[in-house]
Order: structure tokens, then sequence, then C-alpha cells
């Protein structure tokens, strides 16, 4: 249903971009702003994007954009095809441009990344994986669109519980500790955090675990082993079948990416 056809990542302050309508290779950019804010503008509509948020633009809509002054930004911008017409998602079925505040954004986040991934490094069947990492992370975003805004009440939650998780996801994190942060039930903050970022408890540890496992494979000297052991692995073959399912890649292979002035 999506086929790609680039994958890039931006960063920096001096950020710039124009395009005329009618791009051929694209029918719409995926734009997944991860750090800092940038701006769009289209049909002279002004977008401001900040980290969490996603723009999905069509590709017959003329736009430029730009970074904001002096904030530095990050961002993934994927140009995709649709391979068919029949049963596609709404939110690619629009000729209008839309913004969406990400409640899954950590989620999204790793799925991107991974498409990103497989689209620099290109292992076998990248190009097969990349469209199907892509199409997953659509579903996502579509089901939440679906489900209309989130409230700001349930937001404000489920930020307190993901900045505890932040803070304590080297030891078990249970239900009852988080409904003890929002002063809930410890089943109605499960369920709140899974409605909103798409992820269990659980899922949203090994989400943070893995974020600084790879961190800490890529900018220090320890070996996988002590990393697994810093992040909460005990077990370091049930580290590897982790690190492999969130990220698609084993942890060895960023071991080539560390500095040699580490």
């Amino acid at each position: 249903m999506i086929t790609i056809t680039n994958v890039r990542q931006d960063h920096g302050v001096d950020w710039y971009e124009k395009a005329g309508p009618d791009n051929d290779n694209v029918d719409y950019m995926f734009i997944l702003v991860t750090f800092g804010k940038c701006v769009y503008w289209v049909n002279d509509c002004k977008i401001i994007l900040g980290k969490g948020e996603a723009l999905i633009l069509p590709g017959h809509l003329p736009y430029y954009g730009k970074s904001i002054p002096t904030l530095f930004h990050t961002k993934y911008v994927i140009h995709c095809r649709k391979t068919c017409t029949d049963d596609v998602l709404p939110i690619l079925n629009t000729n209008k441009p839309l913004s969406i505040k990400l409640g899954c954004y950590d989620m999204l986040h790793e799925r991107v990344k991974s498409v990103y991934y497989q689209w620099t490094e290109r292992p076998s069947y990248y190009a097969l994986m990349a469209d199907c990492l892509l199409t997953e992370a659509m579903i996502y975003i579509n089901q939440e669109w679906d489900k209309g805004v989130i409230s700001s009440d349930k937001e404000r939650l489920v930020e307190y519980m993901k900045q505890y998780i932040q803070n304590h996801y080297r030891e078990k994190v249970t239900k009852e500790e988080l409904g003890d942060v929002i002063r809930k039930t410890p089943n109605y903050a499960a369920t709140l955090l899974r409605e909103v970022t798409r992820q269990t408890i659980s899922e949203h540890v090994h989400t943070q675990r893995i974020k600084t496992a790879i961190y800490m494979l890529t900018e220090s000297r320890l070996t996988i082993r002590e990393i697994s052991e810093y992040v909460g692995y005990s077990d370091v073959s049930y580290f590897h079948r982790i690190f492999k399912r969130l990220t698609g890649c084993c942890p060895s292979e960023f071991l080539d990416e560390r500095s040699s002035i580490i």
C-alpha cells in the first residue's frame, strides 16, 4: 500500500526547503519532529511542528519550510507513493496537510528510526522492511486520529507516568506505582497509558531501556553484557531478543559506530 521513495534526517538551525506543486515522485511526505521546532507554510497556512508532532503533506501541494531562528531541531522526512487506491488509510487520502500531535510518539519514533536504518544501511530486503514499518506506523496514527484529540487532563496524567518510567526504567515498574503517581487506581493507570501511547507498561519500559542501550553502545566502552545489566536485563540473551525486536538489528551492529576517541 505504501512505497517509500526517499528517507532523510534533517537537523540544525539553518534548514530551509521549498517545493512547487505536482511532484511526480511523491504522493505525500511524512514528517516527524524529534527535537525542537520547525515551521511549514502550505497554501498560506502556517504550521508549527514541535517534538512529538507529525505532518502528512500531499505531494501536489506547494510549500516551504524553515528552521525557527536560533532554535535547533531534528526531524525525519519520508517521501512515499501509494501503490494502490483501494482500501487506503483515510489520513493518506486527503488533499490537505494533516498535522497531528502524537500520543503514541515514543512507539512511532522507534518505528521511524528503524525505517531510517533500513533505508540508509540497506540490509537484505530493506525496502520491503521499511515499507512495512511505515505502513504499521501509519495505521497507528490513523487509529489515534480516529479517536480524536486527547484531552489535556489525560495527556497530563500520561506525561507524569512517562516521566516516572523514564526515571525508574532500570527497575521493575508496576501499575500500582503508576497509580500512585497519578493518584488513580492501578488498572486505570495501566489502561490510560496503553490508550494514549499504544504501549503497555512493560513495552514502555523496554523502549526506554533500549534507547539508553543504543546510546551506550555508541558512546561508551562498556561491553554488551555490561550495558545489558546496566539498563536492567540480568539475562543478556533476553536483552538481545528485546533489542532485535525493537530495532530490527543486533546490539553488536551498533559497536561499529563507536567513536575512536572514546
